[in-house]
């Protein structure tokens, strides 16, 4: 007999108090095919590396805002955090002031990222079919391949929120303190990239308080000092504000460090409170419309992407199209349908997780007013997107429906060999070449 909606509704708080226990591991952690996944990206985004020889959309503000930081002399492209442009100063001190010294920071930070999200997606669901479908789909996603390829800030806030989900999944699976700190260094690693992953980092912290006072039934007035009960055993909730709220402010200050040394307005320990105001001034400052601006509901359905190149250069007509792989990006929607169903029907708490983390990732830009605003900004979200789907192709793997899983993924690794091209600034045919990967008017 089906359970009748009202009473699905009246268990939501029973199922939401549920443990991230998951599927039992069967066939043993996949740590050697992570780390084979997160590999073979690494080669496809070091060919190639430096191509464009020239600068690319928006490397035209963090690359002189890089120089400064090596040389302190002032302040340039005050409006974000310092993180993601100390990693292209860092590649340029290092491997020089060339295209692949400015981008080999976002590569390894890309590959990194990549491998971080596996392993958390591992601990989280200890599914090893989960675990290698989302590595497979997530690395040929288009998204986190092109912003992996450029001297940008986004991958500096993306890989540091996938290294924090890491060890948020540890500290839960495992009840370790130290994981938990981790992922508060993680999380305020990834604010010092960008400011876009805002609305995520308080979702642990939030968590945890929810478990814990679930744990502590019939003594709830104990809540703030109890130890001896979940998500993480000898931890009190005192202590994990301490690490989920603290310590991510800490680190996220830390990134400002080289600030105090610039020869012309050094930032002083009075000025970084409100310098913080000062930064969200400039960042809604930003009106002037672009060429190719989307809004969030043209990033669900992959309608607006950005041409991040496209002229003759190096010695061949060559582009790079941030775009996200026309299959995945939409069968992903489905999935998320399907993961919202499983939380609240069945009380799958991981994958009531991944919605959740996808709305608080998109909702951001859906409210915030913003006139300018553009596809990379869905990358995030994108990832909740691709662990939604690998969950759901996982969950009917291990029931003996693997067609739709191997299907998944077989096409779209085969579009992602068929746009690499155009991914990679690999050296097309003539100049219009663009039409053959502009499927939509709008993707022009």
């Amino acid at each position: 007999m089906r359970a009748r909606p009202m009473s699905v509704l009246s268990r939501i708080p029973e199922l939401l108090a549920r443990p991230f226990t998951g599927p039992r591991r069967a066939h043993g952690d996949p740590l050697v095919w992570c780390a084979a996944i997160a590999l073979a990206f690494l080669v496809l985004v070091l060919h190639r590396l430096g191509t464009p020889s020239k600068i690319m959309f928006d490397e035209v503000h963090y690359l002189p805002a890089a120089r400064r930081l090596i040389a302190l002399t002032s302040r340039l492209n005050p409006e974000h955090p310092l993180l993601g442009k100390e990693g292209i100063a860092l590649g340029m001190l290092v491997f020089g002031d060339n295209p692949f010294g400015w981008r080999l920071p976002n590569a390894l930070l890309g590959t990194l990222g990549l491998f971080a999200a596996m392993r958390a997606m591992w601990w989280a669901s200890l599914s090893r079919h989960a675990t290698l479908l989302f590595g497979l789909l997530f690395a040929t996603n288009f998204l986190w391949f092109v912003l992996s390829r450029i001297a940008m800030l986004d991958m500096a806030m993306a890989s540091m929120m996938a290294l924090a989900f890491w060890q948020a999944a540890l500290a839960w699976r495992k009840g370790s303190r130290w994981h938990l700190a981790l992922c508060g260094v993680f999380l305020g690693l990834s604010l010092g990239g960008k400011w876009n992953g805002a609305p995520i980092l308080a979702l642990p912290g939030l968590l945890f308080a929810w478990d814990r006072w679930w744990a502590l039934a019939g003594r709830r007035r104990a809540l703030l000092i109890a130890r001896d009960a979940g998500p993480v055993p000898g931890v009190s909730l005192l202590e994990a504000v301490l690490w989920l709220g603290v310590v991510p402010l800490l680190a996220y200050f830390a990134t400002f460090a080289p600030a105090f040394f610039y020869k012309v307005q050094p930032l002083t320990l009075q000025g970084l409170i409100p310098w913080q105001g000062y930064m969200l001034k400039l960042q809604d400052s930003v009106v002037k419309p672009h060429l190719y601006q989307s809004r969030w509901w043209q990033w669900v359905f992959n309608l607006r992407p950005i041409w991040f190149f496209y002229a003759p250069w190096d010695g061949a007509q060559r582009g790079v199209l941030m775009v996200g792989n026309p299959f995945t990006m939409l069968a992903g929607l489905p999935a998320l349908l399907l993961c919202l169903w499983a939380g609240v029907r069945r009380g799958d708490r991981l994958r009531g997780a991944v919605v959740v983390l996808y709305v608080a990732s998109l909702i951001f830009w859906a409210i915030n007013g913003k006139p300018v605003q553009f596809y990379y900004h869905y990358a995030l979200a994108s990832v909740f997107l691709m662990a939604a789907l690998a969950l759901v192709l996982a969950h009917w793997w291990q029931q003996g429906r693997r067609w739709p899983g191997a299907l998944t993924v077989v096409l779209s690794a085969m579009l992602f060999v068929g746009f690499y091209p155009i991914l990679s600034a690999g050296a097309l045919p003539h100049k219009n070449s663009y039409r053959d990967y502009t499927w939509l008017d709008s993707w022009r």
